[in-house]
């Protein structure tokens, strides 16, 4: 059985440790204690909706991390699915799949027009989930970042 639930400052001490492992998935230094500073930040300031997932004996298996975003052509908000991690433990379980479909749920609720995300190129995973998942990959845009 697999439960989603919006994550809340409750949940800070096991979310800061998958986020943390996510992050090192992308080549970043461990900080537990950073990560935790950056979670309770975004739910601080609504910034960001996160969900959660946990299994039937009720431990913490993964998330997603939703930031609003709008479209001006489309004159309606837009949110992007910027972070999702299920832990290396559960994955294949279905836990991904019900992250993102509360995500899709999260769409609807808002009168949002749909998600976006990007992943790397290296990101196997993902880049078999997201298709299998209706998302469609852009192939009519560049993308360009600019860091400081």
């Amino acid at each position: 059985m697999i439960r989603i639930e919006q994550a809340t400052t409750k949940d800070l001490d096991e979310l800061a440790i998958l986020f943390d492992k996510y992050r090192v998935f992308y080549k970043k230094t461990s900080d537990v204690d950073a990560a935790k500073d950056f979670l309770r930040e975004r739910m601080a300031a609504n910034e960001s909706v996160i969900f959660v997932s946990f299994d039937e004996a009720n431990v913490m298996t993964g998330f997603t991390q939703l930031y609003p975003i709008f479209s001006s052509t489309r004159m309606k908000r837009l949110w992007l699915l910027n972070d999702l991690f299920v832990d290396a433990d559960y994955r294949g379980k279905g836990f991904s799949i019900a992250l993102i479909d509360k995500a899709k749920d999260l769409c609807k609720q808002t009168g949002a027009c749909g998600l976006m995300l990007e992943t790397a190129k290296s990101n196997e995973i993902g880049n078999n989930l997201y298709p299998r998942s209706g998302f469609v990959m852009d192939q009519e845009h560049n993308f360009y970042t600019w860091d400081v």
